[in-house]
């Protein structure tokens, strides 16, 4: 059954792919989604029996990989607790992406390669999380980035999005270089690469040392934190997280596909499915603790002053992985897991929902100019408020909650349980969630309430011109209007000098089709009921351990521990919801002039906040610029100068000025010839004779 999970995505891609317009497009999306679905059909009855505690971990062998001396590299499945959670997740969201991509990319040109793409991305990820050693898991990883690659710059004619493609992949190798350094030292100290050998030695080698940089250090420290800066880079945590909003620059379905079950979860499942080497060392643990708490901060700063939709829930991805880090770091890799679990739901909601909203704004992706669309595309409206739901985490203790109820606070309350750097890490993330509360219910309040402010949209403006002379020219248009204009989706926009025009401008906004609204509602069940039906599975102490089965370093003390937090620490998450409701309430709905005010008194922090705390600028300034300076030397001194002035080019020259002096000689004057042999004759007689 596994088998047929992970080649399901496989087939579907090569038939696709190769077969393309050979084949059409209806019959390359029915091959890709019925695959996706078959897989997902597959694998919830594996999850389902892990949860009712009658499947045990096995592992399929496939074939022999690489064998080289004592390096033995065997392709094989392993099929645990870790992968069953991912297997549904995976699968679940990916099948949903490939049916609601039915309606979204409906009128452009390239879809069977669209949906190769996205069947080729989903089968890498599948085996990532059945990866049993740690080349097989590189495969995996690197197999999701180039797919990425593919995949935001899939409207290849758009310079910003080949700019953006190219950035995810430069920016993922940095992280990579890490990972792949991680792997050679973890065979230097083991001897093997297989993950169940090395979990199983790694407490023998605690407190031991390895020399690297030219000192000697902790072993476990080292490959921990080597391991790490790829996690870093493939999660976009604090540093390689540049990537990341760039990344809008794809699809709407590839958004919610990467940064909902795939591509950024999967440093989040790699720390996690090594969790026995990083107990190993408590240094690597505190630099997981401290990255994540950072990086929930971070995004979600940011993310309160965007104003492009998409990008308001690709800084809420970054900051909710944050979440899924510090909780590792803390020891609750049940609790990070089951916040990866729940998040796949809402995420990939909120992202469906959004090219939902943008599809019926005629591509319009800037909040400022939308307002009272509640009334306009209902479906849609209530989808996106049970995703806001689930990621602010509004719940009763005791009674019910949605999905990020569960896994957030049971995050909050490990962090705080844990003690020492945990206790900041909780400090860190009420904030956040805080933070996130504003921005998440301030996206819900420009988007669907006040009145509306359409008027002052070009998108609007354009599609009341087309419908009223040129008749409607469907949604997609090969990626040309998928993205706001580029100062807008930057948020370069300044609220201080900003006046909306009201006003519809005469445009009807539309529901979206149902093969885009059938997600939505599936993915709303999940947001809504995910962490009430599974948290005792994933963080309960007794049940916790019976659910993992060894898969996770679970640790049953501290999942007693924080069971027993005070109650201000389980009403805290809470406080600050109502607090960020309020705040977003009274700025966008009862006070509108608020913002202006806000960025008038306090404009400096604002432009800190709209440019991203300047990473950007400040890497453009370190790696960009230098990068391109060393490279215009070796171009234009190194290339060009030398090797092509006394190489090729030399050569060539050399060949051109012998030819213009040969050419001389060919007068076609037979007195000419006539001297020549003459001379010639004469120094071969004088050499005989001198002979």
């Amino acid at each position: 059954m596994i088998s047929l999970i992970v080649l399901f995505p496989l087939l579907a891609a090569i038939i696709a792919g190769l077969g393309n317009r050979i084949i059409g497009n209806v019959p390359a999306k029915i091959v890709t989604t019925g695959a996706l679905f078959a897989s997902c059909a597959l694998s919830w009855p594996i999850f389902l029996s892990f949860v009712a505690g009658d499947a045990a971990p096995y592992v399929e062998p496939v074939f022999t990989w690489i064998r080289s001396g004592d390096f033995d590299a065997a392709w094989a499945l392993r099929v645990d607790t870790m992968t069953a959670v991912m297997l549904v997740v995976i699968t679940s969201v990916s099948a949903l992406v490939h049916l609601y991509s039915w309606g979204y990319m409906e009128e452009d040109p390239d879809q069977p390669r669209f949906f190769a793409y996205l069947s080729l991305f989903t089968f890498a990820m599948l085996m990532l999380v059945t990866a049993n050693n740690l080349l097989q898991m590189f495969f995996g990883w690197e197999g999701v980035g180039l797919a990425s690659y593919l995949l935001i710059g899939f409207w290849f004619r758009k310079p910003s999005a080949n700019a953006a493609a190219i950035k995810a992949f430069v920016v993922n190798r940095v992280g990579d270089l890490g990972f792949m350094m991680g792997i050679f030292g973890t065979f230097l100290v083991f001897g093997t690469i297989s993950i169940p050998e090395i979990l199983e030695a790694a407490p023998s080698m605690a407190g031991s040392t390895i020399g690297f940089l030219g000192g000697r250090f902790d072993t476990m420290t080292v490959l921990c934190l080597l391991l790490f800066i790829g996690a870093m880079g493939k999660s976009a945590q604090l540093g390689l997280h540049t990537w990341l909003p760039d990344a809008m620059e794809g699809p709407t379905p590839v958004s919610a596909l990467i940064h909902a079950a795939t591509m950024v979860t999967a440093g989040v499942f790699m720390v996690c499915r090594l969790s026995p080497m990083f107990e190993t060392s408590p240094t690597a643990l505190g630099v997981v603790t401290f990255v994540g708490a950072a990086t929930c901060l971070f995004a979600a700063t940011v993310g309160t002053v965007q104003n492009d939709i998409k990008r308001v829930i690709a800084y809420s991805t970054c900051s909710q992985l944050g979440y899924m880090f510090f909780a590792a770091g803390v020891g609750a890799y049940g609790a990070s897991m089951f916040h990866l679990f729940t998040h796949a739901f809402f995420k990939a909601l909120l992202f469906l929902g959004a090219g939902s909203v943008i599809h019926a704004m005629h591509h319009e992706q800037d909040m400022r100019y939308y307002g009272g669309l509640r009334n306009e595309i209902p479906i849609t409206f209530w989808a996106m408020t049970a995703g806001t739901l689930a990621i602010t985490g509004v719940g009763i203790i005791g009674v019910f909650g949605f999905a990020g109820f569960y896994s957030k606070d049971a995050i909050l309350e490990a962090a705080y349980a844990s003690g020492g750097s945990g206790q900041l890490a909780f400090y860190v993330g009420v904030f956040a969630a805080l933070l996130t509360s504003f921005y998440s219910w301030r996206l819900v309040f420009l988007t669907f309430f006040g009145t509306p402010r359409w008027a002052a949209s070009e998108h609007i403006q354009h599609a009341v011109h087309d419908a009223h002379g040129h008749g409607d020219h469907g949604h997609a248009d090969h990626g040309h209007d998928d993205h706001v204009d580029g100062s807008k989706a930057h948020g370069e926009g300044d609220y201080a000098h900003y006046t909306p025009l009201t006003g519809t401008g005469g445009y009807h906004p539309h529901e979206s089709p149902w093969s885009m609204l059938i997600p939505l509602i599936v993915l709303s069940i999940g947001a809504i009921f995910a962490g009430f039906v599974f948290h005792h599975s994933f963080v309960e102490a007794e049940q916790g351990a019976a659910f993992w089965q060894g898969a996770i370093a679970f640790d049953t003390h501290l999942m007693h521990a924080m069971h027993e937090v005070p109650l201000w620490v389980k009403l805290a998450p809470a406080a600050v919801m109502l607090s960020g409701l309020a705040i977003a309430w009274l700025a966008y709905i009862r006070y509108p002039e608020w913002p202006r005010q806000f960025v008038g008194q306090f404009g400096v922090l604002y432009q800190f906040l709209l440019n991203k705390w300047y990473f950007d600028e400040l890497y453009n300034v370190l790696f960009v610029k230098p990068a391109f300076a060393i490279g215009r030397i070796f171009w234009k001194a190194g290339d060009v100068g030398l090797i092509d002035r006394f190489g090729p080019n030399g050569l060539a020259a050399l060949v051109v000025q012998g030819g213009k002096i040969t050419r001389r000689l060919q007068s076609g004057y037979l007195y000419t010839y006539a001297l020549v042999m003459l001379l010639g004759l004469a120094a071969a007689a004088t050499w005989a004779i001198a002979r």
